[in-house]
């Protein structure tokens, strides 16, 4: 069993709050949304949910066009700023991505920024992640997922120490709070290519539709290179559980 709440990331969110939504790579949440609704199909009064939601920035947005979100997060303190002036449509809970309640609850999920798949390598929790999204989604419900891109990250990385066995990329960097000050702090984020993806998917009972190079605010459906900083996955929840699935 996994100890609620026991992760490196809360502490971080804890000093970060809504000075997260100040980095520029929270900047393109409408276009990261339009083309979630694209190729998901999304229509309003669906249902979807947002794991690892951070602050909330897509779950607004994507209530704002009349879908309904559930959003989660590991954080406390990102949860509270969720909630703060959110639209009509979206709710907030903390939860662990890695022990999702949820049963066939939802229309389509998403998981992006590196929200909690990324986040949760150890002892193999990102799969525990998806896992635990299947068993939300009703069946064919549609998954977007972002991942760092291991090619990316063994090219250019130059401030991160990628530990070629694990598929963990490490940096320390400085983060702020709302009020500016800073803090260092250690970054672990598990880096994939799409054969990785498409396996981890396939054992979680997802069909992969398809696999995209993007960046941050460039959603697009460009194939795999080495050249985006992350993929981008675009997945079903298999109609009929394989036999011995979760």
């Amino acid at each position: 069993m996994i100890e609620f709440g026991s992760h490196w990331f809360e502490e971080m969110a804890d000093h970060m709050r809504e000075a997260y939504l100040r980095y520029s790579f929270t900047k393109g949440t409408v276009q990261e949304v339009d083309h979630v609704i694209d190729v998901l199909s999304l229509k309003p009064g669906m249902r979807v949910l947002d794991v690892g939601c951070g602050p909330g920035r897509h779950a607004h947005e994507l209530s704002r066009r009349g879908i309904r979100v559930h959003g989660i997060d590991i954080s406390e303190s990102f949860i509270e700023v969720a909630k703060n002036n959110a639209p009509d449509g979206a709710t907030f809970e903390r939860m662990d991505a890695r022990q999702l309640t949820f049963h066939e609850e939802f229309d389509a999920a998403i998981c992006l920024c590196q929200g909690a798949f990324g986040l949760m390598t150890a002892n193999g929790h990102d799969q525990h992640v998806l896992e635990g999204i299947r068993r939300s989604l009703q069946p064919g419900g549609g998954l977007v997922l972002s991942a760092f891109n291991a090619y990316f990250a063994v090219k250019y990385h130059e401030n991160a120490i990628f530990d070629a066995d694990s598929g963990v990329a490490h940096e320390v960097t400085e983060v702020k709070s709302p009020s500016g000050e800073s803090k260092t702090v250690d970054l672990w984020t598990g880096c994939y290519t799409p054969r990785e993806l498409r396996l981890h998917l396939a054992k979680a009972d997802f069909e992969v539709e398809s696999i995209s190079s993007v960046d941050p605010g460039a959603y697009s459906k460009a194939p795999p290179s080495l050249e985006s900083s992350e993929f981008l996955v675009v997945a079903f929840a298999s109609p009929f559980r394989r036999k011995g699935a979760h």
